[in-house]
Formats: structure tokens, sequence, C-alpha cells
């Protein structure tokens, strides 16, 4: 049976191993693979090289003045065979992974000016087929008539451990009790939040994956997209 390209809409909460199934979704169906966390998170690195967050306090006003001079790109590298975050023509996808802009990520993703700046550019990175984009507000927001949506969860404890099993190999020192802690700070902001909140749609497909391996997820996953995409 003939296969038609789709959009694929990833939401879910932080440290759910989203960007993961992403990548590896789009890298089998050979779709485009946008993570819209890195563009937060460049933002948030951005806000903190602008002392835009000074002790713990966000002057929105200021950054939402400074949004104009905020250019984004991602840029494949072959080296690791994967698209990186550029801000202003740097590469800053190292900077951005770190548990300082983390923690800092879920302030300025709730500020308006921010979403709205976002939000139009990953429409328009997603314009056409093809695309697998993950984030807290595709299928709401970004992508609502996206032909797939998967809502991926699991247990904040268990999304800790990963988190900082992540961590740890990247070389970054911090406790479990530092990155649990952030974790539910994260749900809480992303969940409260006026703008554009953390949301399942109604039509997206729940996977729970607190004691699913990754291959039993993406095995899942590639079933139902593969049926989605099904003339």
């Amino acid at each position: 049976m003939a296969k038609r390209r789709i959009t694929i809409a990833i939401d879910g909460h932080s440290s759910a191993g989203k960007s993961t199934m992403a990548k590896a979704l789009a890298r089998e169906l050979n779709y485009v693979y946008i993570d819209t966390g890195a563009m937060y998170r460049a933002v948030t690195l951005f806000a903190m090289k602008e002392r835009h967050i000074l002790n713990g306090v966000v002057d929105e006003e200021g950054l939402v003045v400074d949004l104009d001079r905020l250019f984004l790109a991602f840029k494949y590298n072959p080296a690791t065979e994967t698209s990186e975050m550029h801000l202003s023509g740097i590469n800053i996808e190292k900077e951005i992974r770190t548990l300082e802009v983390a923690s800092k990520v879920s302030s300025i993703a709730k500020i308006p000016a921010v979403r709205t700046k976002l939000v139009a550019m990953q429409k328009r990175m997603a314009e056409g087929a093809g695309v697998v984009m993950d984030g807290r507000d595709i299928g709401t927001v970004v992508l609502p008539d996206a032909e797939l949506k998967f809502f991926m969860t699991a247990d904040p404890e268990v999304r800790a451990w990963r988190r900082l099993r992540e961590l740890k190999e990247k070389g970054k020192a911090t406790t479990y009790d530092e990155v649990l802690e952030n974790v539910l700070h994260r749900d809480k902001i992303d969940s409260e939040r006026a703008v554009a909140p953390l949301k399942q749609a109604d039509d997206a497909v729940i996977i729970d994956n607190s004691n699913l391996t990754m291959e039993e997820q993406f095995e899942f996953m590639l079933n139902v997209a593969g049926k989605r995409m099904e003339i």
C-alpha cells in the first residue's frame, strides 16, 4: 500500500524522551526533525547572556525589546549527524543542554512575546509534510492539524533518573535531588502558565513510558505512524 508523507507532533512532560523518539522517527522515515525545546533553551541562553535574568528574576520587558536581535537556526552537523542549534551564527548546542539553562527555560517559555515569535518560526519550519516536531504545545497550538499526535509522559522519578544519567554522560555534575526538583518545577510552570500551557491534544496517542524500553516505544510509535501514512 502506498505511503503519504505526514506531519507528526510529539508533546509531553520534560525528560519524557520526546526528543529521543522524535529524532529516531525522523531518521527512520527520512523526515525533517524540529526540536522546539532547543529553541526555547536558546532564547533562555540569550536572556542569560544579555543579563535579562539576574538573581533568578527575569526582566521580561528588556528581553522582549531585544527579541528583534534574536537569530536562531538549525544547522546540520555531519560529525554528529544531527541538526544543532545556532544563535547568531554560533553553535550553542552544548551550552543549552546544561541544568542551569534547564532550570530557567520554563520561566522564559511562558512569556507571551517569546512564544509568539517562536511559534511563528516553528510554523514556517513545518510548512509542507514530512516533519516531526516535539515540544509542549505542538499538537494544540503549533500544529493543531497534524495528521499524527503523540503525548509522552512518565513518572517524575523515572524522568529524573533518566535526565540525571544523560547529564552525567555529558560530564555535568549534579545530583538526583536537584534534577527531580527541576523536573517537578518545570512540570508545574509548563502546566500552569497562562499562554499555551502543556496540554494533551484530544486526538493525541498517549504513551506512558515509565516501564517501557526505548525500543518498545520506538516500535509502537513507528507502527502507529505507518498506519497513519497509509493512503
